[in-house]
């Protein structure tokens, strides 16, 4: 096996096991409602995740690791990324918020602050801005 196919093979399992983390969020409440299951679907996809492992996934999230990020840049990556498919996805208002506060609360923000947090980031998206500003803003939100 060649170095590419290590880094391949171990990149998509990551993805594998963010998408269960996330399908393990999305399922905290015992069910996946319609929102949720669209921004599954959208997720997978950007995740190169088959049907095949979706549905895998679906019936054994509990199966899969939850690799919450280590540091606080790549946490705020991911909450980049997630805040960035849950605008597009058009999830309007407290269903939007909803569920990224499931996400925040998944990627290991505090719970007193994932208000706070989901409001910020879903306003910095909406304003389209690059990673780099959105990492920068959230840091300094509190100043």
């Amino acid at each position: 096996m060649s170095i590419s196919d290590l880094f391949e093979s171990g990149f998509k399992r990551r993805n594998e096991d963010h998408f269960a983390a996330i399908v393990r969020v999305a399922m905290s409440d015992g069910v996946i409602n319609e929102d949720e299951k669209a921004f599954l679907d959208r997720l997978a996809t950007s995740l190169d995740v088959t049907e095949e492992e979706y549905k895998k996934i679906l019936k054994d999230y509990n199966t899969h690791p939850i690799n919450a990020p280590h540091s606080y840049d790549e946490r705020l990556e991911r909450l980049y990324d997630l805040s960035r498919m849950v605008w597009a996805d058009h999830i309007e208002g407290p269903n939007q918020e909803r569920l990224l506060q499931k996400l925040c609360i998944g990627l290991g923000f505090n719970r007193d602050n994932v208000k706070y947090i989901t409001d910020k980031a879903l306003t910095l998206v909406h304003y389209n801005v690059t990673l780099d500003e959105f990492i920068m803003k959230m840091k300094t939100m509190n100043q």
